[in-house]
């Protein structure tokens, strides 16, 4: 059954959009072949989203937030601020992961997109930042860490993790002692932050 535009969201938009990526990769797939997926005109779609950039930054976005958003809970649980660095990395790691080896047909296309997408990157890599240098301020604020500026040490942590988590090493990820290396960098950087 074909959709009409009042029941059309943005959010319907951008689950189609997703599926016609996975079809066809980012070089391939274009409004209208998103329109045709919702049984819509492509100027549907434009009253959502004013240009082909503007949806393709949304599905960046979109992509990024369910990261972000699962990563907040950890940030925010109140809790020994070593096990929840510990925790808020690994889930990092694994939510990337678990992007680039389950859905592969969907992470080529957003590896390509990312690369061109506008401000949501930056954000990302801000909003991850943010929640790092919280977990860090809690344990500076109980005596577990020390730190003269949490933002600067969650800055250095991201950067230090950088192989776990950055997208274009995603291919290291299923080596066979990875999981090794990963809890070796973790190990160094709490003792690092450790009074």
């Amino acid at each position: 059954m074909a959709a009409t535009t009042e029941t059309l969201t943005a959010e319907r938009i951008l689950e189609a959009t997703e599926e016609v990526l996975r079809r066809h990769g980012p070089a391939k797939a274009t409004v209208v072949d998103v329109a045709r997926a919702l049984g819509v005109s492509h100027g549907s779609v434009y009253r959502h989203f004013r240009t082909k950039a503007a949806l393709r930054e949304a599905v960046t976005k979109r992509w990024l937030d369910r990261t972000s958003e699962r990563l907040a809970v950890i940030a925010a649980e109140d809790r020994d601020a070593g096990a929840r660095l510990r925790d808020w990395l690994a889930a990092l790691f694994e939510a990337k992961r678990h992007k680039a080896g389950d859905d592969p047909e969907l992470f080529a296309p957003y590896m390509v997109l990312v690369e061109e997408s506008g401000p949501a990157v930056g954000e990302h890599i801000e909003d991850l930042t943010a929640q790092l240098a919280a977990i860090i301020g809690a344990g500076v604020a109980d005596g577990t860490f020390t730190a003269p500026d949490p933002l600067t040490a969650a800055r250095a942590v991201f950067h230090a993790t950088g192989r776990f988590h950055d997208p274009c090493h995603a291919r290291e990820w299923t080596a066979p002692a990875i999981d090794d290396e990963f809890t070796a960098v973790v190990d160094l950087l709490l003792r690092g932050l450790r009074p």
